[in-house]
């Protein structure tokens, strides 16, 4: 019997955790290649053999998305499985046609044949698009459960972008992990408010590797979400986090409204900063798909270290990358805390522009007039040295930086800088500590 000549679509991430769990040792599909998309820098490139099993010698070559329809003919192939996330059902859609006009099968792997079993009690904080608060609401989570006396691990979403080897399985409980890792913006962004807290968190490309690992120190492991992706292991409570800043995308994006179908728990966050009328929205939405989820109502207020240096200044706001990208938000903290303490100006970064932030202008803020915002894009060292020289040549007199991570840290900036922080607060009952009860009792 012939195997099936199969095509990964991925993003370095999903992709390679289906390939494990599904694919490598499967001896009835053989997985030609993996396409790559979003992320600059990782097609043309292979799953090393080290990591693709014995079935796999050579490693598998990864080519870039843009080429699909040249990749399904030229190398035959009969299967193609969408492996990333935070798509809107219209670009999923669109893909299968793409793959479907050029001779091949599409297909989604179910949330539950992906997921990973774990000797120990699992929470997953999954969200529904790019950007809703899911990383403050896991630190929440985590705080909740350490109050308690319970030993905590965190798992996070996979983002390998360099030495796919090197990464397989990395640990982070210290600042300099970050450098021993060689992490991007985008990393750092997610481990070091973890580490700032004490937590120690894992990634990397072999989540049954890392699983093992993180059960060797936890009572209770978290699966800290990204990419409104699906969680990796089965959880025994599941925690979807919504955003009313975007109505209709809790059922309108893959796998966000699986997320929302399968959530014990649904905490609609940002209502302090949202119209009414979308929260409304949102809750009934969520009502519609899945009644018996209890509901969470939070909020995310801004801190910020020197609201005197923005009022009456002409500010460049500088946000969090993938929420602003492909995330599809126009604004994020930085904007709010621009408005709130009264900035004179907001400084359009655009025209200082270098390198590869002039690309990432191109590709997601082409049809916009309004880009009064710099996405902290840092994928590698030449993107944090554009992120750099287009922050320095900008002209304004603050820079607000609302990233989650201290971007001076890792980047030179001349001009004076305002942080901006964010955490999760519960607005009445239920509340988070309540719906973990069974967790810390």
């Amino acid at each position: 019997m012939s195997k099936t000549r199969t095509l990964i679509l991925g993003a370095a991430g999903r992709d390679f955790h289906n390939f494990n769990v599904v694919y490598r040792e499967n001896p009835d599909y053989d997985v030609v290649a993996f396409t790559a998309t979003q992320i600059p820098d990782i097609d043309d490139r292979k799953y090393p053999a080290q990591l693709a099993g014995e079935l796999y010698p050579e490693g598998i070559p990864i080519l870039p998305e843009d080429e699909l329809e040249r990749i399904i003919t030229e190398m035959e192939i009969e299967l193609c499985v969408m492996s990333y996330s935070d798509l809107s059902d219209n670009a999923v859609m669109e893909l299968c046609a793409r793959v479907n006009a050029a001779g091949s099968d599409f297909t989604l792997l179910g949330a539950e044949k992906t997921m990973l079993r774990s000797t120990k009690p699992v929470i997953s904080i999954c969200a529904v698009r790019t950007g809703c608060g899911k990383s403050q609401t896991t630190r929440r989570v985590i705080e909740i459960l350490q109050q308690a006396g319970r030993k905590v691990v965190a798992v996070r979403h996979p983002m390998p972008y360099g030495n796919l080897v090197a990464q397989r399985v990395q640990r982070f409980e210290k600042i300099e992990d970050l450098k021993k890792h060689d992490c991007t913006i985008e990393e750092m962004e997610e481990y070091e408010p973890h580490i700032k807290r004490g937590n120690i968190i894992y990634a990397g490309v072999d989540y049954g590797e890392i699983l093992r690992e993180a059960e060797k120190e936890a009572d209770i492991i978290i699966w800290d979400g990204g990419n409104n992706d699906t969680s990796f292991f089965r959880p025994d409570l599941l925690i979807t986090v919504v955003d009313p800043h975007r109505p209709g995308h809790e059922i309108s994006y893959y796998p966000g409204q699986t997320n929302l179908r399968m959530a014990d728990v649904v905490v609609i966050n940002k209502i302090d900063s949202a119209y009414p009328d979308d929260v409304d929205i949102v809750r009934e939405n969520i009502r519609a798909v899945n009644p018996d989820a209890v509901i969470v109502d939070a909020a995310s207020p801004i801190t910020v270290d020197d609201p005197s240096a923005i009022t009456g200044a002409r500010v460049l706001i500088v946000e969090d990358g993938p929420t602003l990208t492909h995330g599809e938000m126009e604004y994020g903290a930085g904007f709010v805390a621009a408005e709130k303490f009264g900035a004179e100006e907001y400084v359009d970064p655009r025209p200082f522009a270098v390198g590869t932030i002039i690309d990432t202008y191109e590709k997601y803020y082409a049809d916009r007039e309004d880009a009064y915002i710099l996405p902290a894009m840092g994928y590698g060292e030449d993107q944090m040295k554009d992120l750099q020289q287009t922050i320095n040549a900008s002209d304004c007199d603050t820079v607000i930086i609302a990233t989650p991570i201290d971007l001076t840290r890792v980047i030179k900036i001349s001009k004076p800088v305002v942080k901006v922080g964010y955490d999760l607060q519960e607005i009445g009952k239920p509340d988070l500590p309540q719906v973990l009860r069974s967790f810390t009792v």
